[in-house]
């Protein structure tokens, strides 16, 4: 892992990033449906949603995704206030388990903190054991977990929400 960079991704990325996503993401937790994912991946070639890549000289070994946010206004103190979602955060099996989620996930909090959006919230399987550790090693804690079978029609069949704020965390 030692010569992987992490970098802003580009346009030109977007290709390579769907087909990480499409073949290291699939799992029995996470929610990937094809058409709003190919979605969300053009709207990073248009820089609408900003992405991070860990790249091995040109291939691609992990990404993570991220945006500002209005979805979790409600957890916010004021009941507003500036927050960002980490959407995507996949990394290809051959780097599963060394950390390289877990500094994608840091890189990205280090940018949405100097964007000024250090309130910061992702979603998970609530029995998603590789993103539990990857989000808990980044320094997210759980809020909230909800019935949501229409995105995980397995196990417990509920998300569970994170967050960290990276004014008080070491990033």
């Amino acid at each position: 892992m030692a010569d992987l960079q992490i970098r802003p991704a580009s346009a030109e990325d977007v290709p390579a990033m769907l087909t990480l996503i499409f073949e290291h993401g699939p799992n029995d937790w996470n929610f990937l449906p094809a058409g709003p994912v190919r979605e969300h991946f053009e709207a990073i070639a248009r820089g609408e949603i900003q992405a991070l890549v860990a790249v091995a000289g040109e291939d691609l070994r992990g990404l993570v995704t991220y945006h500002e946010s209005a979805a979790f206004s409600r957890f916010q103190p004021d009941g507003g206030g500036r927050h960002a979602y980490i959407a995507e955060a996949t990394v290809h099996r051959g780097e599963a388990g060394r950390g390289l989620g877990t500094r994608l996930l840091r890189a990205a909090i280090a940018d949405l903190s100097a964007r000024g959006l250090p309130d910061i919230y992702c979603e998970r399987h609530e029995e998603n054991p590789g993103s539990a550790g990857m989000m808990r090693k980044a320094g997210f804690r759980e809020l909230a977990t909800f019935d949501d079978p229409q995105r995980r029609p397995n196990g417990s069949r509920r998300t569970t929400i994170c967050y960290l704020d990276a004014r008080a965390a070491s990033v």
